[in-house]
């Protein structure tokens, strides 16, 4: 293996808020090894998802572009076969590729692209490798059963007892240990937690997890709400706390193995939760309890316990993973890698993050450090020729956003700043031009 290509691991939540772990300010101890990571590795401190939904979030991680460019704007489209993915991208220059978990990318709206319960044949795959996933985990699983598919379409039954972020986290550490040492590799670890339980419509924590974690203090933004956090919100920490383990396992086989040092380990989410205070259900929303999302890395490019304050997103995590093995970041890309920020070496970063939010809405926001602002139109389209200003938030005087101050006239320029802001972020990501029009 060549000294400049470095291992990376990718560890992936599913709905996790960044005010679950400690280094983002939870009190209580949920997420020790995470913590210990951010200590010696590199903590973003504004960390916020491109897309508030988990099919599109994943096509962005899987091309570096933003969904709608992909085609994935909403759950149940399927990533075209011809996007050139990271893992295409890596196998090209020698890399083992591996994943495991909830993939997401397969099925569409087509009776015979519904993969969702089904194994994912291998081109559809995006290009992994090493593969045991399911492509929509929380159809085939439950949090102490369920099954993934081998490459081979075999079924990897969870073992009987073992909360799924263990039976998960037993077949990456199988890749670990059947992997060729001879060359570098990348594992995209996709877990399902903290996601809810579709089926069962609640947060499932491993058992005990209501009396272990209910001592929570409440984050600002649900003080007061209705919603359902009070049910679920000691389940939903109870899922970090079992990711968090899983965390320390995996980083304890690179020790094991004597790779750590040689390993990029980046651990993130494809969105928070708002537990149905915003809207009916979860996220698909402009608010940070489905916007930001931890992010925090370690290895190569990323030592020193640094905490860097800049906004950043997920679009740039593939960049990331790009630049840490050497490749070039393709022009197609729309985020950039994180690295040369890290190392204070960075250019013109941007000063706001852009996302598309679908489903729910055809929406579109951009967050600043002092203004959240949001467009949307009620049609569930792809995009929209026209969108209509829905909330604007003060985030420096109003943090837990509370506030909708879209319709306040004093803030006619401030709005029509961050029009013109959004329009252009709109033009990056290779929309079609729009208009946006005050209600």
């Amino acid at each position: 293996m060549s000294s400049e290509q470095h291992s990376l691991i990718v560890f992936f939540s599913d709905q996790q808020r960044w005010d679950t772990c400690g280094c983002y300010g939870q009190q209580l101890p949920v997420t020790p090894n995470l913590d210990q990571m951010a200590a010696e590795g590199t903590r973003f401190e504004h960390a916020f998802t491109c897309q508030p939904v988990c099919g599109p979030a994943r096509a962005s991680l899987q091309t570096g572009k933003y969904p709608e460019a992909v085609g994935c704007w909403r759950n149940n489209i399927h990533l075209p076969v011809d996007e050139k993915t990271i893992a295409h991208w890596l196998t090209e220059w020698g890399y083992q590729t591996a994943y495991v978990g909830k993939w997401h990318l397969a099925s569409g709206p087509e009776p015979e692209r519904n993969y969702r319960e089904q194994t994912v044949p291998k081109q559809f795959r995006g290009g992994w490798d090493w593969w045991c996933a399911s492509d929509v985990l929380e159809f085939t699983s439950h949090s102490y059963d369920g099954h993934m598919f081998w490459g081979d379409g075999s079924r990897y039954e969870f073992p009987e007892g073992r909360y799924r972020v263990a039976a998960v986290t037993d077949v990456a550490m199988q890749f670990l240990q059947e992997r060729d040492r001879e060359r570098p590799f990348i594992l995209f670890v996709s877990y399902i937690e903290p996601h809810h339980q579709n089926d069962h419509n609640r947060y499932e924590g491993p058992k005990g997890s209501q009396e272990r974690w209910s001592e929570y203090e409440v984050p600002g933004d649900l003080v007061d709400t209705e919603g359902d956090w009070r049910g679920n919100y000691a389940d939903y920490l109870g899922c970090c706390n079992a990711l968090d383990g899983a965390l320390g396992r995996i980083r304890g086989a690179l020790a094991e193995d004597g790779i750590s040092d040689e390993t990029v380990v980046l651990y993130t989410s494809d969105h928070g939760s708002h537990f149905r205070t915003r809207n009916a259900e979860y996220k698909r929303a402009c608010h940070d309890g489905c916007l930001r999302i931890p992010m925090v890395a370690t290895g190569p490019g990323f030592t020193g316990g640094g905490v860097v304050s800049e906004l950043v997103s997920l679009i740039d995590a593939p960049a990331t993973t790009l630049a840490a093995t050497g490749i070039p970041v393709p022009e197609s890309y729309h985020g950039r890698a994180l690295q040369p920020l890290v190392a204070g070496e960075a250019q013109d970063w941007p000063k706001e993050v852009f996302a598309q939010i679908s489903e729910s809405q055809t929406g579109r926001c951009v967050r600043t450090a002092k203004w959240t602002y949001s467009v949307s139109v009620p049609e569930r389209a792809g995009r929209s020729d026209v969108y209509y200003e829905e909330y604007l938030y003060d985030n420096e005087n109003d943090p837990h956003q509370r506030e909708n101050l879209v319709r306040d006239t004093a803030l006619a320029e401030v709005r029509a700043s961050l029009a013109e802001t959004l329009l252009r972020r709109m033009a990056e990501a290779d929309e079609e031009p729009s208009e946006i029009r005050a209600e």
